[in-house]
């Protein structure tokens, strides 16, 4: 398996919590630095957060920074990503990856709506 399998999107309300979780390869997972994408119809793929392998040092972007958390479990192979007061902004199919992604990395992603 190269594409990670991304998991736990759905439809909620402004304000409430989503937990995504993105299981990938071992060589994937093994990589420098981890991190989660989002993209809308019309717009390119955003980067929303990372974490690094050495350390689990941390990046967000200043749209999810203090909402979001990214997280990573070593002996699951699987990242994931603590989305809490979601607001209809965050809409968006999410997909994980490595930093800097990989086009053949690239799986399904999962679709996150944030109704108001």
């Amino acid at each position: 398996q190269v594409q990670p399998v991304e998991s736990g999107g759905g439809l909620v309300q402004a304000g409430r919590s989503l937990r995504l979780s993105c299981v990938l390869s071992v060589r994937t997972f093994n990589s420098n630095e981890l991190a989660w994408f989002r993209q809308t119809p019309g717009k390119e793929r955003e980067f929303v957060a990372s974490i690094r392998s050495s350390g689990g040092t941390t990046y967000y972007a200043a749209s999810v920074k203090g909402r979001f958390t990214i997280s990573r479990d070593n002996a699951k192979n699987t990242v994931y990503l603590q989305m809490n007061s979601l607001k209809p902004e965050d809409t968006a199919v999410y997909y994980c990856n490595k930093n800097p992604p990989l086009t053949r990395i690239w799986g399904q992603g999962t679709q996150v709506t944030v109704s108001s």
